[in-house]
């Protein structure tokens, strides 16, 4: 296998101490967010403070890693203050970019922080070249994340025709909706992942013991019902077991997490520039067993070594991992 350039590795930080962790780790990039409703993870007990951030950033930069810093909420109407202070504090603080979905906080980014580089969310749901070109010429955008719902080739074709970087998710929770346009956890819970940050919230998550079988249920819905000795995923709609008649199954996609090790020569040569791992919400275990595995990846493919794959099956969703739409096996 010839050699080739090497891809950035961007890591989750949902601590200060899994930044720590992920720096350790090899991580190129760590992305992270306040501890408000201007970032998609907005759990209790995860992201930092402004105080915390400052020092992450001072702590990544000494050792040559990058902080970005997830804006990636949509600001309700009339309250778009808390969403532009989180920019102004992430270029005070010294990060090295912001993640923006929303096109009023980009514009707010673009004219009074200038000088920050803007990567576009994927919650903003940018899955072709016309769109992210609007990006950049608008808002002079560096790099978009792109949505989960493309095959390798169609990432070639919009690289082809695209004036910036792109970052893939590879490995870990995989949203099987649209980016950014889902609203079934806040059917249920009355909190929105897209507005709160807060896909099925631990608070409304409960368990139970029924008939031999592990209940989960968020909010007023069973999601799932698992047999004894079984892993039982977390409970989210689009995830759920579902009966219909007759037939009772996963409707979407079954619990699973994304693995997408296989596929980074591919992706490098569809000229891709970042790996993105998804898990802010997760241990600091996890952080340092995936971003070890994946920072041996990224060295072995830049020198022309096999890739292994494989080796993080038990820290999946369901201990199932698929490869998405990589490979295109959606149902």
């Amino acid at each position: 296998m010839a050699a080739t350039r090497r891809l950035e590795l961007v890591c989750p930080a949902g601590t200060p101490a899994a930044l720590r962790t992920a720096v350790e780790a090899g991580a190129d990039s760590v992305y992270c967010g306040f501890n408000d409703e201007t970032n998609a993870r907005n759990f209790p007990g995860l992201n930092f403070s402004r105080e915390e951030l400052a020092a992450a950033v001072a702590y990544a930069q000494l050792r040559g890693a990058r902080v970005l810093v997830a804006i990636n909420t949509f600001p309700r109407a009339g309250a778009c203050g808390l969403w532009q202070r989180a920019v102004d504090d992430a270029a005070q603080l010294g990060a090295d970019a912001v993640i923006l979905a929303d096109l009023g906080l980009l514009a707010y980014a673009a004219e009074c922080q200038p000088q920050l580089r803007r990567h576009l969310s994927v919650q903003a749901a940018a899955s072709n070249a016309d769109a992210i070109r609007f990006y950049v010429e608008a808002f002079g955008v560096k790099r978009v994340v792109l949505p989960r719902v493309l095959t390798v080739q169609e990432i070639a074709a919009i690289n082809a025709e695209v004036p910036c970087e792109t970052e893939v998710f590879v490995f870990g929770g995989l949203c099987v909706m649209a980016e950014g346009r889902c609203s079934l956890s806040s059917y249920a819970t009355g909190r929105s992942p897209n507005m709160h940050g807060v896909c099925s919230p631990a608070s409304h998550v409960h368990y139970r013991e029924e008939d031999g079988e592990l209940v989960s249920r968020l909010g007023d819905f069973t999601i799932d019902r698992a047999s004894a000795g079984t892993a039982a995923p977390y409970p989210t709609l689009c995830k759920g077991c579902f009966s219909a008649g007759g037939y009772r199954g996963h409707v979407f996609e079954d619990p699973a997490s994304l693995d997408a090790a296989t596929f980074l020569a591919e992706l490098a040569g569809a000229g891709v520039t970042a790996l993105k791992i998804e898990g802010r919400q997760r241990s600091r275990a996890y952080t340092k067993a995936v971003v070890e595995s994946f920072r041996h990846a990224v060295d072995a493919l830049a020198e022309g070594r096999p890739v292994a794959a494989g080796a993080l099956r038990h820290l999946t969703e369901g201990q199932a991992a698929t490869a998405g739409a990589y490979r295109k096996t959606w149902r």
